[in-house]
């Protein structure tokens, strides 16, 4: 089924808790980033938050919404058995793929509180190099050694994946899906959309630098140990919380409808 004309969706914020409705914005936010940012493939990846307080239930978006149409009382609320628990008056499902990466994850993750997968150019194309990701930059070596790599097996839809998937990435919170993607799992929807952030433009310089024909200068073992510890706690901040207040003003300032 399709949905044409403008999408129309009764707000929902009196009726879900304070803490979910929370969720909800961060989520939304997160979708209007991913796509002003370039990260979006149409309707065709997702991104989820756990609905707070409970250890089954999380939110994602209806399939057959663009990433700039989402809104906090559109997503969709799901458990990971597969029921939907609220769907906005839309003809728009829960999207099969969707459903059995991030089951996957709540399942077997209870410190994840968000997810994020996408299927941008870059990081299709580092998903298709044996290489995987180099620490060629210092945005690299943020992720570098920190990597779940997760084979591919054709599209993720067959919910007998799930186990597989939870074992690729165990308790990393980077993975790339070979020959498919990048996905990133965060304790809020802030850190994991800055981890996706900054690995897709880890992705775009190693692409880059690849590109031009020439010798690449790769760090030294030592200089790639040292930052990469760098950016172990406690001496690296948890990222997402400084930055996420100016990305939802920028949104604000463009278009607010995402809360609504």
């Amino acid at each position: 089924m399709t949905h044409e004309g403008p999408i129309t969706i009764a707000p929902i914020r009196g009726s879900v808790t304070e803490a979910e409705w929370k969720a909800r914005l961060d989520l939304a936010a997160c979708y209007r980033l991913c796509d002003g940012y370039g990260m979006s493939d149409m309707i065709y990846t997702h991104i989820s938050a756990r609905v707070p307080g409970t250890t089954d239930q999380f939110l994602l978006n209806p399939n057959g919404m663009l990433f700039g149409e989402i809104t906090a009382s559109s997503l969709l609320k799901v458990s990971v058995d597969g029921a939907i628990l609220y769907k906005p008056d839309l003809p728009y499902g829960l999207h099969p793929a969707g459903f059995t990466i991030h089951s996957a994850i709540y399942r077997a993750r209870p410190d994840a509180m968000a997810a994020m997968h996408t299927h941008t150019i870059a990081g299709m194309a580092v998903s298709s190099l044996k290489c995987g990701l180099l620490p060629l930059t210092q945005t690299a070596t943020r992720f570098y050694g920190r990597v779940a790599y997760h084979d591919f097996n054709g599209p993720e839809r067959d919910p007998g994946e799930r186990d597989k998937l939870a074992h690729s990435i165990g308790a990393r919170n980077y993975c790339i899906l070979r020959n498919h993607g990048l996905l990133t799992l965060g304790e809020s929807v802030a850190e994991t959309f800055i981890a996706m952030w900054g690995m897709e433009r880890a992705c775009q310089a190693q692409l880059q630098a690849m590109a031009c024909n020439t010798e690449l200068n790769m760090p030294s073992d030592d200089v790639v140990a040292k930052s990469c510890a760098m950016y172990e706690p406690p001496n690296s901040r948890r990222y997402g919380l400084l930055e996420w207040p100016g990305l939802l003003r920028k949104l604000d300032k463009e278009d607010p409808s995402w809360r609504d």
